[in-house]
């Protein structure tokens, strides 16, 4: 079966690089410690849980039921600024890594030790029609239509390599004078046992509208 994924409009395309306007859209995210990779298995089972049946759906309190969500992509991780925990805008599935501040200030992808992870709902879901997380560390939240500048690669992920693609994103929009905004995300599209040359990753940044 197909698997959703959030609609876009491409608003301009430079080689791996594209701005993209995104319409408003409704997640359920987590945050969760560790490195990358402990973070990233943390983060997803947490919200897989919620999305398999661990919530409650939107009826009658005395006939209460779970309900299963279909599962969306990508799946996107996002490190967090040491200043603050306050939940950030994101995109996809998201994690988000707390580290000292990289690249014209943000937040690091290399060595973070907290991130926001979260699931784009399915469309048809509102926040009005989703059902409630059992779990208190998932939360839904609806996040505005934003502008984003988005750079695609293929390959594995590791921390150095999703800093040097985020560094090269930055490094461009300076070039470009478009001011970032947030922090970076890591979108991964892919199961596990994908090869890596079919394996879609992007970072993401939001941007002031161009």
């Amino acid at each position: 079966m197909a698997t959703e994924e959030p609609k876009f409009e491409v608003l301009s395309q430079h080689g791996h690089i594209e701005l993209r306007r995104y319409p408003a859209f409704v997640i359920a995210e987590t945050t969760v410690e560790g490195d990358m990779d402990a973070a990233s298995g943390k983060g997803f089972r947490a919200i897989a849980d919620y999305i398999f049946g661990n919530n409650q759906a939107k009826t009658p309190a005395a006939d209460p039921t779970s309900e299963k969500i279909a599962m969306t992509a990508p799946v996107t991780m996002e490190p967090l600024a040491p200043a603050s925990q306050k939940i950030a805008m994101t995109a996809p599935v998201a994690m988000e890594p707390l580290a000292s501040p990289a690249v014209d200030g943000l937040p690091a992808m290399k060595g973070a030790t907290q991130w926001r992870m979260h699931f784009v709902m399915p469309s048809q879901y509102t926040l009005a029609t989703l059902p409630q997380p059992n779990n208190p560390a998932v939360r839904l939240r609806k996040v505005p239509a934003k502008t984003w500048a988005v750079l695609s690669y293929s390959g594995f992920n590791t921390e150095a390599k999703i800093q040097e693609k985020t560094d090269a994103l930055v490094a461009w929009l300076a070039g470009q004078k478009i001011k970032s905004i947030g922090s970076p995300q890591l979108a991964r599209y892919d199961p596990p046992w994908t090869l890596p040359m079919f394996r879609r990753n992007e970072i993401m940044l939001e941007i002031q509208q161009p």
